[in-house]
């Protein structure tokens, strides 16, 4: 397992991925949600919205975070407390979006981080937010 424990978290760490979103994506993402909604999934019915095409459920990328969050910084044995998302822009099939997480305070205490998370496409801000998790600590 890689990842960190939380004596070696450092304020302004930062880790990140990138995903191609695809429509198998996208209806793989309906079908384990539930979320149904045309827009991801109805090109006839997308192309008579504001987004003139289908676009992939915000949750999507907010998932690619929480794969960060998970697998990377601080990684495996991380517990997700909590996570605001504002949804920017859409994320179309075909966009690379590219999520990002940064250490941004770390409470001793409690072993809980607070981390900046965002994703991209095409260097423009579709979903930001922050998280706090409760990072592994060593066993002793």
């Amino acid at each position: 397992m890689q990842g960190f424990y939380f004596d070696e978290l450092t304020v302004g760490q930062t880790a990140e991925m990138s995903r191609v979103v695809g429509a198998a994506d996208i209806e793989a993402f309906a079908e384990v949600s539930g979320d149904s909604n045309p827009v991801h999934l109805d090109e006839a019915y997308a192309k008579t919205t504001t987004f003139g095409q289908r676009i992939a459920h915000g949750m999507l990328s907010a998932a690619y975070i929480s794969a960060i969050l998970g697998t990377r910084l601080p990684g495996p044995g991380a517990i997700y407390l909590s996570q605001s998302l504002r949804f920017r822009r859409p994320v179309k099939i075909g966009d690379l979006v590219v999520a990002r997480v940064t250490v941004k305070a770390l409470d001793e205490s409690r072993g809980h981080v607070t981390l900046e998370t965002a994703c991209e496409v095409s260097g423009k801000t579709v979903v930001d937010g922050e998280a706090l998790v409760i990072a592994p600590r060593r066993a002793t």
